[in-house]
């Protein structure tokens, strides 16, 4: 998942993207509306948390224009408003979740994970099962054949990522774009690196792997395994 934080309080947006980091996530900052227009304009993002009280446009005027712009990305926006007016305004300028600082980070991110389940991605259940896998989408925990497999988070969010896509041929543009973030090196071979480790974790042997190559296209993440 790559999240845009668009917050002008340094310190709040640096706890939220290292937090949101040290989940596997990724994420970007802007620290004005304007600066998040082009940025959302230029990046596919799965989820937007926006603050209200920005210099330049506010939070409201922005989320309108992200709206306008044809930008759907779930928005959770961030205020340290409590009156129901204001909630109600975030709502109806297109935002689709509110939190009121201060909040707890726990909380943050079990929103952002329910905006983006619900949202343009396809709805994961809370148990997946496929290709002999289990994914707890909820506790991000990862079974093969009734094995726990321990993945790291970005492990984790490559695997969720390509779960989303099962059966789709998914290029390493659009791995780098979600499970990455703008500090993702385009000439780095990152993206085979971590398919190679996941390979390593999921695939059982004498059986085919669950992640096939499809040279000059990407990855694709198989209903089945893929034959030896």
């Amino acid at each position: 998942m790559r999240v845009l934080i668009v917050e002008d309080e340094v310190k709040m947006a640096g706890l939220i993207r290292r937090g949101l980091r040290e989940e596997g996530l990724s994420a970007d900052v802007a620290v004005k509306g304007e600066d998040a227009l082009w940025m959302a304009g230029s990046t596919s993002y799965d989820a937007i948390v926006l603050d209200v009280m920005l210099p330049g446009i506010d939070g409201f005027e922005t989320c309108r224009r992200l709206r306008a712009d044809g930008v759907w990305a779930p928005v959770l926006m961030l205020t340290a408003r409590d009156a129901v007016e204001a909630r109600v305004q975030g709502l109806d300028a297109g935002a689709d979740d509110y939190l009121t600082k201060p909040f707890d980070f726990r909380e943050l991110l079990a929103r952002l994970r329910a905006l983006v389940r619900r949202g343009r991605h396809p709805l994961l259940p809370d148990r997946l099962s496929l290709c002999g896998l289990v994914l707890d989408t909820r506790g991000r925990r990862v079974w093969v054949r009734d094995r726990e497999v321990s993945l790291t988070a970005k492990e984790y969010a490559l695997l969720e990522y390509l779960a989303r896509r099962v059966g789709d041929v998914v290029s390493r543009g659009d791995i780098a774009e979600h499970v990455w973030d703008e500090h993702y090196d385009p000439l780095s071979n990152v993206v085979d690196v971590y398919i190679q480790r996941l390979r390593r974790k999921l695939d059982l042997p004498g059986s085919g792997s669950v992640i096939r190559t499809r040279r000059g296209e990407g990855y694709q993440l198989l209903d089945e395994p893929d034959t030896p």
